[in-house]
């Protein structure tokens, strides 16, 4: 009688895979999904196992964290043209932040950021401060550009279209309850721009950054 197939050897558990775990927690539930036993069980070990890789739940969230930040693309402080630099990075950020929206409320609140913080926030820097931006200036551009990222990726969120194929209909829908003699203005909206062939929603990140751009670019000096 042949012998059995032996089971295939289980991975070694690490740092790294115990946060790549608690991401996809994340990613279904929330950050408040994430506990040391469903961290465990979407690895399939005892929770026990994972002190010996993350002395506790804080140290996952801190670790979360960074490997979000690891994920956005690090603009070049060498690059020429800062404004494509921040420019990349923040569609970069758009994207990743769109994937793991729970982390936006998290990212600003740890005290032990890891090294893809650090050297995200430091490469961020070295962008502005090589374009000749003042230390003032420079804090008030990350604040200034980090916000907007954030609260678009929230708004985008929260809208009732997935994509720009949906406009059509939830705008339509709107209108045709609409009482255009009411709301003149949001009748104008819907019917001259929102539901004109090739209008994309999406697009308006891209237009709101360059005019963040633009007033940086006039303060710069």
């Amino acid at each position: 009688m042949p012998a059995a197939p032996r089971a295939a050897a289980r991975q070694p558990l690490t740092k790294a895979r115990v946060l790549e775990a608690a991401v996809r927690v994340a990613d279904r539930g929330g950050v408040e999904a994430i506990t040391m036993r469903k961290v465990a069980q979407e690895l399939g070990v005892e929770a026990m196992s994972l002190y010996h890789h993350v002395p506790n739940k804080g140290a996952i969230l801190d670790g979360v964290v960074d490997v979000v930040f690891a994920a956005v693309e690090l603009p070049d402080a060498g690059r020429g043209d800062w404004r494509e630099a921040l420019r990349t990075r923040a569609f970069s950020a758009r994207a990743v932040l769109s994937r793991h929206s729970w982390a936006l409320g998290l990212m600003d609140s740890r005290r032990n950021p890891g090294p893809a913080t650090l050297r995200h926030h430091d490469a961020v820097l070295g962008v502005l401060r090589r374009a000749g931006f003042t230390l003032p200036m420079a804090a008030h551009a990350v604040s200034l550009i980090d916000s907007y990222i954030g609260g678009y990726v929230l708004q985008e969120k929260s809208l009732p279209v997935a994509d720009p194929g949906d406009v059509e209909a939830v705008a339509g829908d709107i209108l045709d309850a609409l009482p255009a003699d009411e709301f003149p203005y949001l009748a104008e909206m819907i019917t001259d721009h929102a539901l004109r062939p090739g209008y994309d929603h999406t697009a308006e990140f891209g237009y709101g950054l360059d005019l963040i751009l633009d007033a940086l670019e006039a303060r710069r000096g």
